[in-house]
């Protein structure tokens, strides 16, 4: 890589979980490179959701190398989650045409309820499901599918931990690591948002600053798609070994399901 920058840039790698991206240092300047990016980095830039995109250039053999601006800045506290332009750009990225037609483009296909429960019985194995609020949320998950349906499917970050939203210097709110968009139904980003970080008596205050009306629908959708994501990281986080967070998630499957 050191060759499309030249020989002065120390480049090292920038951590994360896919260990394509680096941190590109010459003379004051530092670049945030990252290796294969999707073509969705663009138009996320361009509507102001990530840090802009400088370059794009291709390698010999075949890779293609993205750069960034490097912003100095810091990620959320859990406490910042409930801040308004929080909400607000959450809901820019929601109702963004742009971002939809290129993940359209990309050939990404609509996520519904009926998938995700197909998914959940693909990756759930014998011993999680043998626990018991394991098979309480699956149980509720089949008995709600056809009401957790929804017409709108929009772009859905994926996965909203407070660690992804960064906030620059400069007083920049941006919300990075998109390697897990879908086009699904906003319950998705919504409800992890909401049952992560936000009181339950303030979920109508957040979500008319997102400019949506807490209705018995979309909570209904919401505690939906969070169970179905809990019980996921459950599993994965057993297949990592990490055995507290696993524990954590089981925590809150028996929080959520009542």
């Amino acid at each position: 890589m050191e060759h499309l920058l030249g020989q002065d840039w120390e480049i090292t790698p920038a951590g994360g979980a896919t260990g394509k991206a680096y941190v590109a240092k010459h003379d004051g300047q530092q670049l945030f490179l990252k290796r294969n990016s999707s073509p969705f980095l663009a138009v996320l830039s361009a509507e102001g959701i990530v840090p802009k995109l400088i370059w794009t250039k291709r390698m010999e053999n075949g890779d293609v190398i993205t750069a960034q601006h490097w912003l100095e800045g810091r990620e959320l506290a859990p406490v910042e989650m409930t801040q308004s332009r929080v909400a607000r750009l959450m809901s820019k990225i929601h109702s963004s045409q742009p971002l939809l037609s290129m993940l359209e483009k990309l050939g990404k296909k609509r996520v519904d309820p009926g998938m995700i429960v197909a998914h959940i019985e693909q990756q759930l194995d014998a011993e999680t499901i043998a626990h018991k609020d394991v098979q309480s949320a699956v149980a509720f998950l089949y008995s709600r599918l056809q009401d957790a349906e929804h017409g709108e499917y929009i772009v859905c970050h994926g996965d909203i931990n407070h660690n992804n939203w960064l906030l620059s210097d400069e007083d920049e709110l941006y919300l990075i690591d998109w390697d897990g968009a879908m086009i699904a139904d906003p319950a998705v980003d919504l409800g992890m948002l909401l049952y992560k970080y936000i009181e339950v008596s303030q979920w109508e205050n957040w979500l008319a600053q997102y400019g949506l009306a807490f209705t018995p629908h979309l909570e209904l959708r919401m505690k939906w798609h969070v169970l179905a994501q809990t019980l996921l990281s459950i599993q994965w986080d057993k297949e990592k070994g990490r055995l507290r967070e696993m524990n954590e998630g089981l925590r809150d499957l028996s929080r959520i399901l009542p």
